[in-house]
């Protein structure tokens, strides 16, 4: 052989393996997105043969499809969806459009992702109808109408979640939305009922939840701002902290107080669990200058700060952020300032407290059924990672404990039950109304559900609401929901 056509057969050999190579990628790698794509008309076709699987919540369908006369086959159906719209979104085959997990699976539920092959096959051979995978979440449906109801006309959301798995327990949003309004096979009339509820204040449409514009979490983050001091060793629940009525932030001549205008009790000094039991911010704002941005910020982010979970709904992250100035790292010190949360993030931080520190991925998926009734694919537990050692989240967890049973959260107390929270209601600017949170878990021995309430605009109370008013009483509900299944 020549050394010419041995540089050929070298060269046709690297563009045989490179064309192979490429192909396997589009066929394999890539072909659930291809099929997926919203430009790829032949799936969008195909799948109007098909009629969608259901999503299915604690056994029963929420979401599912019945024939229809027309070019669509099937019109999707919602039951009760105002409840459970946050999570479902919406489906809509004139509009080629779709939301929430029917957009998240739309590859599964449609019938026309990669894991659907074979089922076609099975169609070809055996002539029967085929119909997308059935997707089953994690609600609990006792919890979600719980939440649902205590919520009722406020603007807001709950998120409850199982601390040792990640498992999202409830998850809602108000205001809610009738998803069958869009569901409609007149373009028009879908169009119609979405641009109106769009054009809504508060918007409907949003998850708040998870993402919507997000809220200074408040006195809520005071646990983890415990929680880095405990970890660094320096500090521990009794160690004791000034206890003036007023507070000049570091280089600033503005002044915080307590809620109430006083001091934090009694002495000269108040302890950190004291501040917390109470919801004190002066102490709390002493104690994250002296621990630095750097590492309140290095535990925010063990606990998922500044970063978005795919439950598999994508969250927006919560923010804490980078080289703040000591007055700034103040303010945060009782969830003001910069610092900003969803409810998802509020509540992984008491998941990850009530799971002896780990932090679990939130995830709403339990499995994809096939039309056989056979598991397709099921979705396991993962952690996060570690936020703290056991040690800290005894700390912590035993002056929430306190809180509830006679300092600022008492509006979670349950008989006979022993819960772990707090509370917060955090400033907006200027005269906006404030933010009202509760956030906590039970039992506190030995914890099934962990749970965060953010109630916005003040509850329509202004600035005289409070998370213990408000926000807590929707949490117990929750918590009693789940416990009492």
């Amino acid at each position: 052989m020549t050394k010419e056509l041995r540089r050929l057969s070298i060269v046709m050999l690297f563009m045989f393996l490179s064309l192979f190579a490429a192909t396997s990628w589009i066929q394999v790698i890539e072909a659930d997105n291809l099929g997926q794509a919203d430009r790829n008309t032949r799936s969008l076709l195909d799948s109007y043969e098909i009629q969608r699987g259901s999503i299915i919540a604690d056994g029963m369908p929420i979401a599912y499809s019945v024939p229809a006369d027309d070019e669509y086959q099937y019109q999707r159906v919602y039951a009760d969806s105002p409840m459970w719209s946050s999570v479902t979104g919406f489906f809509n085959p004139a509009l080629q459009s779709s939301t929430g997990i029917e957009n998240a699976l739309n590859g599964d539920l449609s019938g026309t992702g990669a894991n659907a092959f074979f089922s076609e096959i099975e169609r070809i051979v055996s002539g029967q109808a085929q119909t997308g995978f059935s997707v089953e979440l994690t609600l609990d449906a006792a919890a979600q109408q719980a939440a649902y109801e205590a919520l009722g006309d406020l603007q807001g959301a709950v998120i409850a979640i199982e601390p040792k798995t990640g498992r999202i327990l409830a998850m809602v949003s108000t205001p809610g939305y009738d998803a069958n309004e869009i569901a409609v096979h007149s373009a028009n009339q879908a169009d119609t009922a979405y641009n109106t509820l769009d054009a809504l204040r508060p918007n409907p449409l949003e998850n708040r939840a998870i993402a919507g514009n997000l809220n200074p979490p408040g006195s809520t983050f005071k646990v983890l701002v415990a929680a880095a001091a405990y970890a660094t060793g320096k500090w521990t629940p009794d160690s004791p902290l000034p206890n003036p009525a007023r507070y000049a932030l570091p280089g600033s001549t503005a002044q915080v107080s307590n809620a109430w205008g006083g001091t934090c009790g009694d002495g000269a000094t108040v302890t950190i669990s004291e501040a917390i039991r109470l919801s004190c911010n002066i102490p709390m704002a002493e104690l994250a200058v002296a621990i630095g941005d750097s590492t309140i910020l290095e535990t925010a982010e063990k606990f998922g700060f500044n970063k978005s979970f795919d439950t598999p709904l994508a969250s927006t992250p919560s923010s804490y952020p980078r080289a703040l100035d000591d007055a700034q790292t103040a303010l945060t010190g009782f969830g003001q300032g910069q610092v900003t949360a969803t409810a998802l993030q509020v509540a992984m931080i008491s998941a990850g407290l009530a799971n002896d520190g780990v932090v679990m991925n939130p995830r709403l998926v339990d499995s994809v059924i096939g039309n056989d009734l056979s598991t397709v694919r099921e979705y396991s537990d993962s952690e996060f990672g570690r936020a703290v050692d056991a040690d800290v989240a005894a700390a912590v967890t035993q002056s929430m404990v306190a809180s509830v049973t006679d300092g600022a959260a008492t509006g979670a107390r349950i008989d006979g039950i022993d819960v772990a929270g707090k509370t917060g209601t955090a400033e907006n600017d200027g005269d906006e109304p404030y933010t009202l949170w509760f956030t906590g878990f039970a039992p506190a021995d030995n914890p099934q559900i962990a749970v965060a309430v953010v109630v916005e605009n003040g509850g329509g109370m202004g600035q005289s609401g409070s998370g213990d008013s408000l926000a807590a009483p929707i949490a117990k509900k929750v918590i009693e929901a789940v416990l009492n299944r």
